[in-house]
């Protein structure tokens, strides 16, 4: 599969006589096109109403763009997921450039962690954490410090005026 992408999903239940302006239901589903992305929304669909692809209707499909794809933010991840014991609630969070980043970060990270594949992970809510308060998890709180500096203990220096050939194999332990 290629790298996720965020769609909006709009749909409904068809018309009928009984019912002529059926509810919309909309959806913010991460797939890596728009044809994964509309049958996760009636996988999911199905699941909460009684609604399927067959006397349903996809209103409107939309991808959703990152407002601001430079900057680093905070996120929350809601999801829910089949291990192989049971079905489990977990809030995790990331620090990454977008909502599709933060996402795919969890992907890898419930791959790593939990042994848990695409299809058995699906993701509640994704929100973007906008102060330092709302940050609950210590491996994220630990980056939020002011004047955060990482050492580069093993640095080499440029060799400014020395030969291009030396007799002796370079240190670069000081």
């Amino acid at each position: 599969m290629g790298r996720l992408q965020e769609y909006q999903v709009i749909g409904r239940h068809l018309p009928t006589e009984a019912n002529p302006t059926p509810k919309l239901y909309r959806m913010r589903i991460f797939a890596p096109n728009h044809i994964v992305a509309k049958s996760r929304f009636w996988y999911f669909l199905t699941k909460l109403r009684k609604v399927k692809k067959a006397n349903g209707e996809i209103v409107s499909l939309n991808q959703i763009a990152e407002k601001r794809p430079q900057q680093v933010k905070n996120f929350g991840i809601w999801i829910r997921y089949d291990s192989r014991s049971g079905t489990h609630n977990m809030y995790k969070e990331y620090r990454e450039m977008s909502r599709v980043d933060a996402v795919e970060a969890m992907y890898q990270d419930m791959a790593a962690r939990h042994r848990a594949r695409f299809r058995s992970i699906a993701i509640l809510k994704v929100v973007e954490l906008e102060t330092a308060d709302d940050v609950k998890r210590p491996y994220i709180k630990q980056l939020l410090t002011k004047d955060l500096k990482f050492p580069l203990p093993h640095r080499v220096p440029k060799g400014v005026g020395k030969k291009l050939y030396v007799a002796k194999r370079p240190s670069t332990f000081y």
